[in-house]
């Protein structure tokens, strides 16, 4: 939603088109494969400046810290993700990991303070928390906050409008 929201305010997005959209994610998924190993190759990071670029949270300390960056962090209850995920997987015929929700959320709470701590230490790195059930319920005052954040000049109605709430399906 955050990377969609981002291209329709007029940022273009750093994708690859490898993974297409799915029943779990029909807008598609804006993400660029090569993030994957940004421990290894960061070659691809000159051509990512002025783009959106989708990473997910355990990868942001690979990032290296001589380079400025604006993060906008989409703050998702952990109950939801747990059980999005699990929604996924099981729709894609595989099995997820043996650990119960309750573990899996504690997990997930240790490593997002790790990395808290993290990016706190960083002055080059700026970092915007979205609380996504607000920006789900309420789009506009979230969209104002992103676009102020990123300095201004987005279409602020196109991004309000790229928020679906009818994908806010795994609740909590």
């Amino acid at each position: 939603m955050a990377m969609r929201m981002l291209v329709a305010g007029g940022i273009p997005a750093l994708t690859d088109g490898i993974r297409s959209a799915d029943a779990d994610n029909p807008h598609g998924y804006f993400e660029f494969e090569r993030v994957k190993q940004l421990k290894t190759d960061r070659a691809w990071l000159d051509d990512a400046v002025g783009h959106a670029v989708k990473v997910i949270h355990m990868l942001l300390p690979d990032l290296p810290a001589d380079r400025e960056y604006r993060i906008v962090f989409m703050e998702r209850d952990l109950r939801e993700v747990v059980r999005s995920q699990d929604v996924m997987l099981q729709r894609a015929g595989k099995r997820g990991g043996a650990l119960p929700p309750e573990r899996l959320i504690a997990m997930y709470t240790a490593q997002l303070a790790q990395i808290d701590r993290e990016l706190a230490s960083r002055p080059l790195t700026h970092v915007l928390r979205v609380p996504h059930r607000q920006l789900v319920t309420d789009p506009m005052p979230e969209v104002r906050k992103i676009n102020e954040f990123l300095g201004g000049g987005l279409n602020e109605s196109a991004m309000a409008a790229a928020v679906d709430p009818s994908l806010h399906r795994n609740r909590a």
